[in-house]
């Protein structure tokens, strides 16, 4: 079966207020036209087709060649946007799914279930639609005595008997694709606004005796469009609450799941416990049984199994099975740690590889360095990675002990099982086994401190 897909992105969306294109505006990190297209890809859309108008540059680049494009340059309705798609798919044999790029609660479950309806029927047409309690403003599903969906009546021309229907057009379909562009060259824009809407389609097919059917919706929920802010904060709640409910679900604690913000893409192992206040964003990938927060910020990142991190941000880091991080840690892009790692409070990490049984404890910052297993950093301790030109590599090789307030001016390298001494600057190699120190010998002047104090009080008093 050939699906294929047609996305009506070309509104500019003025009602969001907003210099950014309204389909791009992100719920749960994705813009909205992505929850869209990945929908139409988990249901195996051969091709999907966007149709862009006002901002066509941003969602192009933001969507590359996961899609064709389509360009409306005049919003003449919606008839009209899904007939700019007729050069690229109109000789395709198979079904067409119409959907609008601002309905990003949309599942590849609906669209399976519509489609299934669709072809169970032999329908030319079938329509997604909801049944709400207040119908108001939304045109009505009128069905014949067979179910099969005759028309659809706006509000302002339904009689009495109509206005109590409380099935409701979603703006989602699924057509014959050859059925489809057939109808679009009937559709007249005979209409106070002068435009051509993809519902005549419906009226037109009924006339020539296709069947129309209409899928409704087990969650409402699906069919809610975002138009404004207020919108799309309601769309970021609902979708927090599935995603949080599909995790925990499947395995997931989350001691306040009201104070927890899982993203989209996020995956997450059985038995792992969130605790509040953590945000898990991007491509993130969590094993089994780890703690993760109480706090804590990561961004595309992959966390092994039995991690805990405790008020700590990472981005674009990787950490191993076992490890610890935190609390106040920073990964920056680039940290790699191996297997049971500890990195303790204040401690930054950035492009630097750590083996396994490496520890960082405390107020330290490693940087453009590749750490060799079992290496101890004292408090303090960083690599100075930085000439003020070019970044610089620091190696430090296994069972290497570096003191507390250890500078490591790179490019530099610490042999196995060496020793640097506390508060030594280092510039040179130093070799396996090697103790290094690099500080001024200690002067103690006998007596001096209370010259000093003299001294100091002396020079107040005058003032």
């Amino acid at each position: 079966m050939n699906i294929m897909g047609i996305v009506l992105a070309a509104g500019q969306g003025k009602r969001m207020k907003s210099k950014l294109y309204k389909v791009l505006h992100r719920v749960c990190g994705k813009p909205m036209v992505d929850h869209v297209v990945t929908a139409l890809e988990n249901i195996q859309a051969s091709r999907t087709v966007v149709v862009v108008g006002h901002g066509a540059e941003a969602v192009q680049s933001y969507l590359g060649d996961r899609v064709e494009y389509a360009l409306q340059d005049q919003q003449l309705g919606t008839g009209h946007a899904v007939l700019q798609a007729k050069d690229l798919l109109a000789a395709e044999d198979g079904l067409t799914i119409v959907i609008y790029g601002d309905t990003p609660l949309i599942s590849d479950s609906t669209l399976e279930g519509m489609i299934k309806l669709h072809q169970e029927k032999g329908a030319a047409a079938t329509l997604l639609t909801a049944v709400v309690d207040d119908p108001t403003g939304y045109g009505r599903i009128i069905r014949d005595e067979r179910g099969y969906v005759t028309q659809i009546v706006e509000q302002k021309d339904c009689n009495e008997a109509q206005r109590l229907v409380k099935e409701t057009n979603v703006g989602t379909y699924c057509f014959d694709n050859r059925k489809l562009f057939e109808a679009l060259a009937l559709v007249k824009n005979d209409n106070a606004q002068n435009e051509y809407y993809i519902t005549d389609v419906i009226g037109i097919l009924v006339g020539q005796g296709q069947i129309v059917e209409g899928y409704v919706l087990e969650d409402e929920a699906e069919s809610f469009g975002v138009n404004d802010r207020l919108q799309l904060s309601v769309a970021e709640q609902t979708m927090r609450e599935r995603i949080n409910r599909r995790h925990m679900l499947a395995g997931v604690t989350m001691v306040d799941p009201a104070s927890t913000y899982i993203e989209a893409d996020v995956q997450i192992g059985a038995d792992t416990i969130l605790l509040p206040g953590t945000a898990l964003r991007g491509k993130t990938v969590i094993g089994e049984d780890c703690v993760i927060g109480p706090q804590a910020d990561i961004t595309d990142s992959t966390i092994g199994s039995g991690v805990t991190v405790k008020h700590s941000v990472l981005q674009e880091a990787v950490v191993g099975d076992g490890s610890s991080v935190g609390p106040y840690a920073y990964l920056r892009p680039g940290a790699d740690l191996g297997q049971n790692v500890k990195i303790g409070d204040f401690v930054e990490i950035k492009n630097a590889k750590l083996a396994d049984d490496v520890k960082v404890s405390h107020l330290s910052y490693v940087g453009d360095a590749v750490i060799g297993r079992n290496v101890n950093f004292g408090c303090g301790a960083i690599t100075v990675n930085y000439d003020g030109f070019n970044k610089q590599l620091t190696e430090v090789e296994e069972d290497a002990f570096i003191g507390s307030n250890v500078n490591l001016i790179a490019p530099v390298k610490v042999g196995k099982g060496a020793y640097v001494v506390a508060g030594s600057t280092i510039t040179h190699e130093v070799g396996d086994g090697d103790v290094a120190i690099a500080r001024e010998r200690q002067v103690n002047k006998h007596g001096y401190a209370d010259k000093l104090r003299t001294k100091f009080a002396a020079k107040k008093a005058k003032k």
